[in-house]
């Protein structure tokens, strides 16, 4: 997975999900439908595309120390997010768990009905 199409391709398999381009056309934020809470951010920068996902501070950790081309997030909260740099060192399969698990970090959450 080296381009923003097959990022984008592989967020909308998700459900309920957008694209949106609140900044300029660099910027690819994937969204929740309901909510529009953001869960991956595309974007070129060093002329490679970098995909910002939120991952637990755990994961956070780990990935950085697992893969050289997870860094700290580019403008986002270095603790919950990491950049993925997509130079082909990582492959689609271990992308797309990650994009998975922001979309599920993310998505919306029920309000419990308050007991009468």
């Amino acid at each position: 997975m080296k381009t923003r199409r097959e990022v984008i391709a592989a967020c909308m398999a998700f459900e309920n999900v957008y694209e949106d381009y609140p900044f300029d056309e660099n910027w690819t934020v994937m969204r929740h439908s309901v909510g529009n809470k953001a869960f991956a951010l595309i974007y070129e920068r060093e002329g490679k595309i970098w995909v910002n996902v939120k991952q637990t501070p755990e994961d956070c950790f780990i990935l950085r120390e697992l893969y050289p081309s997870v860094l700290p997030a580019y403008h986002m909260n270095k603790r919950h997010w990491v950049s993925i740099v997509l130079d082909g060192s990582m492959k689609k399969r271990e992308i797309v768990p990650l994009l998975k698990n922001s979309y599920d970090l993310t998505a919306p959450r029920l309000r419990r009905a308050k007991n009468p």
